[in-house]
């Protein structure tokens, strides 16, 4: 199984991004499964309804989230909307499972593709972020689960978080116990890509897809003026220099084990 991951989707120009080249990423890379982050698609904040449904129309599978999750309240009701319906499109568009518990919404996605069983699972570090239970031990449960009985090999990880040494930890924590550890968050790519000795692939943050020509998906001269005055201001969404940053990470669907991850970088 060979397995696309998209970093960030910032706002329309990460969505726009996504759309004109998706399709041909597929058939480069033979693609079976995509799966992408898209807490920052609403014009770089949060993710609606209509924007779910536009992004999983376009073929994204599974879409994962973070600590912006919550910032379109109306997502609130769409993941109310799926309780007591598995068949629901919400229920392929995840927050965080080590958030808390009575909060709507899921963690976990258990599906098949091409006859082949897998899992998404996304979990939110604690280190600099909000609060949230222990992502180690969080996964250890997850991963237990998962693993009882004729449940999923492949298994594939977002570990939304912002310190590099809680996601370095984290993805040795999990090889062997999950096909790939992929981080997001902080929409920079970095190039320590690996598959580690037990099997699973690794990645420290895939990055973002979205405007370049900004400070993590914002336009500049807001950044900066905020860092000069300290005032609060009201961020917008970059437009230029937009690329689609991912992973393409090949794996055993008999025995879950990454083969391979490789970092795409459409501009």
């Amino acid at each position: 199984m060979k397995i696309l991951f998209i970093g960030d989707i910032f706002g329309r120009p990460g969505r726009a991004i996504v759309k004109d080249r998706l399709p041909e990423l597929r058939e480069k890379y033979a693609v079976d499964l995509v799966i992408a982050n898209c807490e920052n698609a609403a014009a770089g904040f949060g993710i609606t309804p209509p924007l779910a449904e536009e992004l999983f129309d376009l073929g994204i599978d599974v879409m994962t989230t973070g600590n912006h999750v919550w910032d379109k309240r109306e997502i609130i009701d769409y993941f109310q909307m799926a309780d007591g319906n598995p068949h629901s499109p919400a229920r392929r568009l995840l927050r965080p499972a080590n958030l808390p518990q009575n909060l709507p919404g899921w963690g976990v996605y258990e599906g098949q593709k091409n006859g082949v069983a897998y899992a998404v699972v996304n979990l939110q570090g604690r280190v600099f972020m909000g609060s949230s239970d222990d992502p180690f031990r969080y996964a250890d449960r997850l991963l237990d689960q998962l693993n009882a009985g004729a449940k999923p090999r492949i298994v594939f990880v977002d570990f939304h978080a912002e310190a590099t040494s809680e996601k370095v930890a984290f993805g040795w924590y999990l090889d062997g116990r999950a096909t790939a550890v992929v981080g997001t968050h902080t929409h920079i790519p970095t190039a320590d890509e690996i598959v580690l000795p037990k099997g699973t692939a690794y990645i420290t943050d895939v990055g973002m897809t979205g405007p370049y020509n900004s400070v993590i998906g914002v336009k500049k001269e807001l950044v900066i003026e905020k860092f000069l005055s300290g005032m609060p201001s009201r961020f917008e969404a970059a437009t230029n220099d937009v690329r689609l940053c991912g992973v393409v990470v090949d794996c055993d669907d008999k025995s879950g084990r990454a083969t391979a991850i490789e970092r795409v970088l459409v501009r």
